[in-house]
Parts: structure tokens; C-alpha cells; sequence
């Protein structure tokens, strides 16, 4: 019989915390004694001792409203609501990571904020792996940020008529959803009719911004226009009718891609997998067998080991969303044999990043940029190039570690042996 431990488990909590019916009290709803908070856009160090005046918790303020923050309080303001402070993440370096790409070329030192043990560490031994087999080689296949309006319709009749008008005024809305933007352009549109809801996948490209806010507000204006001028008028519209795969895993993007698709590659002589991952190929394969095969059964949208670390760490320190990641950690590895070493690749193909916009003008990130050389416009592909190549090197790293049998020794004496 299967015992379900952790239901038990649950049930004995619970029976700890209710012991007399009154104790139910503490869930029943609460009326009244409720002061919400006014969502303030603007900042100041005015604005930010009156939260901390409320919050009344003086060694948090002096933490977290450092008089630097404090200082670049209308900078921060742009990027969040109700600014109390700042929080100070450790930043590491990875690398150097020898990168030979359409768009990235050099050795670049990659600046990782983490709270993760262990994880700098992990990305430069497979960047130092990488870089003495002669470097990764990048490159962007392609790129479209998607947003997927929805229509509302009477019936199929009128979902029909629509993509009709739709297809033959193509370059309106074109026009319509690009007159909001000086970088963005739409590159297609694309219908999926589900009885009388149309959902019109429109594709842009944002140059080197990530291009969340930009695909957006450019698609709000094609969705007026549709309501202004489309015979057949929707009942309701949406600018977005969660289709894309907007921060999410979703199988369109793992086909389509959402951002920039990115593929990276290098191939490890069997003497660089021996000195510097302390294992063989035919291990490495040996346990990529195993690994693939756990995620066809336990149906991942795609096959990887962990892109979510290293991307996470990345997004973090250079100013990304890193809500991003949920979609952006998702793509395939390979692992093949090529002659006595292995060849090594990943292909990624919602990778969200920009050089610009968003976080990226902040103060710590653009610093963390800077580190990378890739700050300010012209550098959105490099970085994307970046993100893909670290990425390969932690799959290399981790994948040797479970091989060889040193994945626990190494988060022993990385993580907690440290902490100890």
C-alpha cells in the first residue's frame, strides 16, 4: 500500500493549530479595519519616509532606503509603484565565456545576480570548458514578440467575415498598430478562429528592447482601429487574449518562439571534458540518455536541464523582466559524439531581452551592462547571443556533475558547507 506521507503530515499541522471550534475564528472573513494602499507613481524622499512611517519598522528602512536609493528615487520610480528602497542581490561574475557570433564576438565576463550557492561557479566551469574547445558559436534565428488579441463574434459566420477584412486590410492595421512606435514593426499577422472568437497572432519586432510595453500599446491601436473601421463589428475585443504565451511555457512558443530564437554550439575535445569536467563523453552522454528520457515522460516543453538558473541570474542583473523566464527557459539541448569528444548545443526559442528599456537604464543594471559591454542601443542580438551561450555552459556543467557523481559533493561544499 502507498502510504501519502505528505497528507498526513498535513492533517497532524492542522490538527496543532484548531483544537476547540473556536479556533476556526482565525479563517472566518474580517470586516472593516482595512486601509488600502494609494498606488503612487511618483517618488521622493518625502514619499518614501511616509510609507516607512506606516511600515514603522526603522532597521528595515535603513536597509532597504539607503541613502543612495533614496538619493535616485525618481530614476527608480519609473520602474515600480510605491517605491520604499531597494534590494541588494550578489552579483558574481561567470566566465570568461569566449562567444563567436552573428551578433556577439569576444570573451565576455557575465554578471550574475543570485542567491543561489554554487550556480556562479557551475555557468564559469562550463564557460571555461567551452572557451578552451575554441568558443560558442550564436547566432539569432530569428525574432517576434507576439501579442494575440481576441474578437468576440455573434457566430462563425461573422469570425469569418472578419479574417476576411482582415487579410485585405493587412497594411491599415500595419499602419495603425506602427504609428505608436519609432522601433517596433509589425512583421505578421496571423488568425486562429475558435467558432466566433478570433484570436489575431500579431508578430513584431522591437530592435534591441525587449518590447513588452511596446508590442502592447502598438497592439491596443490596431485593436481600435479594427472598432473604428471593420464592417463587422466585434461584440468585445481584448488586447490580449492569453494566447501568446506571455510569461508562460506554452507549446507555441516552443514551436513559434516569442523574442529571439537563439541557437548555440560547441564541440568539447575529449580532453577538455576530462581535465576541466572530470568525466567522459560517453558518461555525459550516458546520463543525457536518462535525462532525456525523464522529460518526454514527464512531459517538459522541450528538453533541458536548468536555462531557468543561469537566465534568471542574467534577467536579475542586467534590468530583464524576470517574469520572462517562465517562457524564456524553454528550448532543447543536444548532446552528440563527434569523433573522441561531444558536441554540445542548445536552441532557445523565446529568449526576452533588450539592451534597452524597461530595467535596463537603472543604476546597478546598466552597470552589470556595462560589464558585459553591451549596454545601449545595438547590442539587444549580442545580448540574446550571451544568454544562449551561458545557458549552453550551464547544461554542459550539470550535465557533466550528474555524470560524474558530483552534483551533491559540489552544492555540499559550495552551498551548505559554506553557510556552516
Amino acid at each position: 500500500m502507498i502510504v501519502p506521507f505528505h497528507v498526513s503530515e498535513m492533517l497532524r499541522r492542522v490538527r496543532q493549530k484548531f483544537t476547540s471550534p473556536a479556533d476556526a475564528d482565525r479563517i472566518a472573513p474580517r470586516a472593516g479595519g482595512y486601509a488600502p494602499l494609494r498606488p503612487v507613481k511618483s517618488a521622493s524622499p518625502a514619499s518614501i519616509a511616509a510609507f516607512w512611517d506606516r511600515i514603522g519598522r526603522p532597521g528595515a528602512q535603513a536597509r532597504l532606503a539607503d541613502p543612495e536609493t533614496v538619493a535616485d528615487a525618481p530614476l527608480y520610480a519609473r520602474s515600480i509603484e510605491n517605491l520604499i528602497g531597494t534590494v541588494k542581490v550578489p552579483v558574481g561574475l561567470a566566465g570568461p565565456l569566449r562567444i563567436n557570433g552573428v551578433n556577439a564576438s569576444g570573451d565576455f565576463l557575465v554578471p550574475l545576480a543570485t542567491t543561489e550557492a554554487a550556480l556562479v561557479a557551475s555557468y564559469s566551469r562550463g564557460a571555461v570548458a567551452a572557451s578552451r574547445a575554441g568558443g560558442v558559436s550564436t547566432a539569432v534565428l530569428y525574432e517576434g514578440v507576439l501579442r494575440s488579441p481576441a474578437f468576440v463574434f455573434e457566430g462563425l459566420l461573422q469570425a469569418g467575415m472578419f479574417v476576411d477584412w482582415a487579410v485585405q486590410n493587412a497594411e491599415a492595421l500595419k499602419a495603425a498598430a506602427e504609428a505608436t512606435t519609432r522601433h517596433g514593426r509589425l512583421v505578421s499577422l496571423e488568425p486562429v478562429i475558435d467558432t466566433n472568437i478570433v484570436f489575431l497572432l500579431c508578430r513584431y519586432t522591437t530592435g534591441d528592447a525587449a518590447g513588452q510595453n511596446m508590442v502592447t500599446i502598438a497592439t491596443e491601436a490596431l485593436c481600435r482601429h479594427v472598432a473604428a473601421h471593420c464592417p463587422v463589428n466585434p461584440a468585445r475585443w481584448y488586447v490580449e487574449g492569453n494566447f501568446s504565451g506571455d510569461k508562460k511555457a506554452s507549446a507555441l512558443g516552443t514551436m513559434t518562439g516569442r523574442g529571439r530564437k537563439v541557437s548555440a554550439s560547441v564541440t568539447l575535445p575529449a580532453e577538455v571534458v576530462r581535465d576541466v569536467l572530470h568525466t567522459t563523453p560517453d558518461e555525459m552522454l550516458a546520463y543525457g540518455r536518462v535525462a532525456n528520457l525523464g522529460a518526454l515522460l514527464s512531459g517538459q516543453h522541450g528538453a533541458q536541464a536548468h536555462y531557468a538558473n543561469g537566465l534568471a541570474a542574467l534577467y536579475i542583473a542586467t534590468g530583464q523582466d524576470a517574469a520572462c523566464v517562465a517562457e524564456s527557459a524553454v528550448g532543447f539541448t543536444r548532446m552528440e559524439p563527434r569523433g573522441d569528444g561531444l558536441f554540445c548545443s542548445v536552441t532557445m526559442p523565446n529568449i526576452l531581452v533588450g539592451s534597452v528599456g524597461g530595467g535596463t537604464a537603472l543604476p546597478s543594471q546598466r552597470a552589470a551592462l556595462d560589464v558585459l559591454g553591451l549596454a545601449g542601443p545595438g547590442n539587444g542580438a549580442a545580448l540574446a547571443e550571451v544568454a544562449a551561450a551561458l545557458c549552453l555552459c550551464g547544461e554542459i556543467s550539470i550535465v557533466a556533475a550528474m555524470a560524474a557523481g558530483h552534483f551533491t559533493r559540489a552544492h555540499q561544499s559550495l552551498a551548505r558547507g559554506r553557510r556552516a
